[in-house]
């Protein structure tokens, strides 16, 4: 083994780590290479020192600096899978996703069975006309009615197509030759003379067969009567709009007014006595105001309000004192008297007025209040 001088020793000691470690390589190298030359080669100076190993172990070095980092190896194989975990707890709900395509139907499934028949619903709006089904079977004629009264005899119905004509009848046998009328007078030339007289006809021939009966011609009875019926009819419609334009132009002539079921009540925005308002209302087709009813009641409130003054009712008691009627002497089936109404003060109240808030007063007829007309 190559022993190293003091020197080198205290040098090795003395330089920095990294340079340490390599002078240490270097010096384990070179022991042994030392050492081949120590087994190979003879040794011609001196007798071989000791065995350092009995020598004390000189003080430890410091750490050197750790060197660079190598170049990275490859990957080695994966280990073998670790044990599962605890199951974690659910995460939130995501938001919905959009709605996906319609699938294809599917195939029908078979027929369930019948429910239980449900309640009856509410009836619903009439529908429109459908289209004309196909006529049905005849019906088995049913029995015989009584006879009705005799009806007005119609006019004669038009004459139905004339039959087909019936085949020739075989001819009659031939009659018996007449007799020999009276020779006329030669001629010069000796030429035939007129003509006999006709002879008795011949027994008349056998009749022929009857023809195909032709057909049957429409009756004018029913068709008459049905159209009359139709023509009184339309008469009396064309009558009943007549009356009822007649009475929309009179109410024209009213610019304000209010509707209640079948009742329209209009005022002029006039005031006039009782006697005057009546006589207004009548040249118009209608009446004064007759409320029948709260709603009606509530329709003239509402009328008298916008114009902002007091109207006459129709209703008076003039025929009996505190016995208030209609103009045709029927009693009222509705009121709304104001309260300590009616009071006849001074004796002289016989008609009835009908203030902004609705309520009910009987008033001398001799003042003036707006006019609603009701038609």
């Amino acid at each position: 083994m190559l022993l190293l001088p003091l020197s080198m020793l205290i040098l090795l000691t003395w330089l920095p780590r990294s340079l340490g470690a390599e002078v240490k390589t270097y010096s384990h190298r070179a022991a042994t290479t030392a050492c081949t030359l120590v087994m190979c080669s003879p040794v011609d100076n001196g007798l071989p020192g000791r065995d350092g190993r009995d020598g004390r172990e000189g003080p430890r070095g410091e750490k050197g600096d750790p060197g660079l980092p190598g170049a990275v190896g490859r990957a080695g194989m994966p280990g073998p899978p670790g044990p599962a975990g605890p199951k974690g707890d659910n995460g939130s709900a995501g938001e919905p996703g959009p709605k996906g395509d319609s699938g294809p139907h599917g195939p029908s499934g078979p027929p369930g069975i019948p429910g239980s028949a449900g309640r009856d619903g509410a009836p619903g709006r009439q529908g429109s006309i459908g289209p004309p089904g196909t006529p049905g079977l005849r019906g088995e004629p049913g029995p015989k009615g009584e006879p009705g009264a005799p009806g007005m005899q119609g006019s004669a119905g038009t004459r139905g197509p004339t039959g087909l004509k019936g085949d020739r009848g075989a001819p009659g046998e031939r009659g018996a030759p007449g007799n020999a009328g009276v020779a006329g007078p030669a001629g010069a030339n000796g030429s035939q003379g007129p003509p006999g007289a006709r002879g008795p006809p011949g027994l008349k021939g056998d009749r022929g067969a009857p023809g195909d009966k032709g057909a049957k011609g429409e009756s004018g009875l029913p068709d008459i009567a049905a159209l009359r019926q139709q023509v009184e009819a339309l008469q009396g419609q064309v009558q009943h709009l007549q009356d009822a334009f007649s009475q929309y132009k009179k109410v024209e002539l009213f610019p304000n007014g209010r509707s209640v079921g079948e009742k329209i009540f209009k005022t002029g925005d006039f005031e006039k006595t009782f006697e005057n308002a009546e006589h207004v209302c009548t040249q118009a087709g209608g009446q004064m105001a007759s409320p029948r009813s709260a709603a009606e009641n509530e329709a003239l409130k509402q009328l008298i309000m916008a114009q902002n003054k007091a109207a006459f009712l129709s209703m008076t008691d003039m025929k009996v004192e505190g016995k208030f009627t209609y103009p045709s002497g029927e009693p009222l089936v509705y009121s709304n008297w104001a309260p300590g109404e009616p009071n006849n003060n001074e004796g002289a109240e016989d008609c009835v007025e009908i203030f902004t808030n609705g309520k009910w007063n009987d008033k001398n007829c001799g003042e003036q209040r707006l006019v609603i007309c009701e038609f």
